[in-house]
């Protein structure tokens, strides 16, 4: 049963303190009672978008364990509020909180596309596959309004360039006529996050995002147009979702999937604070259960920053999970393959148009 002070629509249910930050705020009780009697909201709960303006939008990722080479996000920060995401982090170093201003207050990159193009021109780039989002979500509900990952597309296609897209969202299915030309080349793979297939689950753990109906149509669609879907089951979380893992894998599978993979939770820097204080509002009766799984997971402790081991966990509670994750694949992925893209289109067309010789 929820608190009373639960914030429907967010995934975070407060600010937690910026690290880098001089100040901190507080929420006081005589500040809301005042707004009480006075008719006033404290909160009005609603997103903002704020343009930013990099001088570069292709970021090469050094982990070695995230899977990608470089990533381009359109934008900073998330409105769908997944509560378990780990992208909240960097909304600290723009001087927000990884809270609720991750989810309510969204950094626009307008640029993105022309700052893309220039990168796809310089003489000292080599194609490789680009990510749509390594960060956060790339059709997130502010693509609606500014359509910056559509351009993006259209850029990568322009210039035969791949590119490999990471959604929870059906609005990729928009694009489907750009996407439909990079399969063609072999140019594109796209990552359908589904978590669950609880809808009253989804509605908790990731309040704004698409529903999960829609999404496995999506990975249909996507697959009867031969555009090659990879599904992310991630994160799995013990006692919440890790019981659905041979569930959600057919699901996946049967709707067109090539592929998926999974991660073990884990809440680095200010996530275990907004996690603990999310469950503890939104499901009191196994906060505690959950959080004990979660930490018998990581040696004891929310997160674990160790390269290899961080998003794969350990200890028996991760063993039954990587267990039932192997058993999938045997079941339900035995003879599919998720496609290489191609790599060897765009130094053809890095000047625009093709070489003749």
């Amino acid at each position: 049963m929820k608190s009373n002070n639960y914030i429907k629509g967010r995934g975070a249910q407060h600010n937690s303190n910026n690290r880098f930050a001089q100040f901190s705020n507080e929420l006081r009780d005589d500040f809301l009672e005042f707004c009480r009697l006075e008719g006033e909201t404290a909160d009005n709960n609603k997103t903002q978008y704020l343009p930013i303006f990099p001088k570069s939008i292709v970021n090469k990722v050094d982990s070695p364990d995230v899977g990608m080479s470089f990533s381009l996000n359109p934008y900073q920060g998330c409105e769908h509020g997944c509560i378990y995401c780990y992208a909240r982090n960097s909304h600290e170093y723009w001087g927000y909180s990884a809270g609720l201003d991750f989810e309510r207050k969204i950094l626009v990159k307008k640029d993105a596309p022309a700052l893309l193009e220039a990168k796809l021109k310089s003489n000292n780039w080599k194609a490789a596959t680009i990510v749509l989002s390594g960060n956060t979500d790339c059709y997130q509900p502010a693509e609606n309004q500014f359509k910056i990952t559509r351009a993006c597309l259209e850029v990568f296609q322009r210039y035969r360039h791949p590119v490999g897209i990471i959604t929870k969202n059906a609005l990729v299915l928009r694009d489907l006529d750009i996407l439909t030309q990079l399969a063609a080349d072999n140019l594109i793979g796209v990552n359908i996050s589904v978590t669950s297939l609880s809808e009253e689950t989804r509605r908790i753990l990731e309040p704004r995002t698409t529903t999960i109906k829609k999404r496995l149509e999506t990975i249909r669609i996507l697959s009867e147009n031969n555009i090659p879907v990879n599904a992310m089951l991630a994160p799995i979380i013990p006692g919440i979702n890790s019981h659905e893992i041979l569930n959600l894998a057919q699901a996946v599978s049967d709707n067109g999937a090539l592929s998926f993979g999974f991660t073990v939770v884990r809440l680095n820097g200010a996530i275990g604070q907004i996690f603990e204080d999310w469950i503890k509002k939104t499901l009191p009766d196994r906060a505690n259960k959950v959080l004990q799984q979660i930490a018998d997971c990581h040696g004891g402790a929310l997160n674990d920053s160790r390269f290899g081991i961080r998003n794969k966990g350990e200890g028996k509670i991760a063993q039954q999970i990587h267990d039932m994750a192997h058993l999938a694949r045997q079941k339900y992925f035995k003879d599919k393959t998720f496609p290489k893209l191609n790599t060897s289109l765009h130094e053809q067309y890095k000047l625009g148009q093709m070489k003749l010789f």
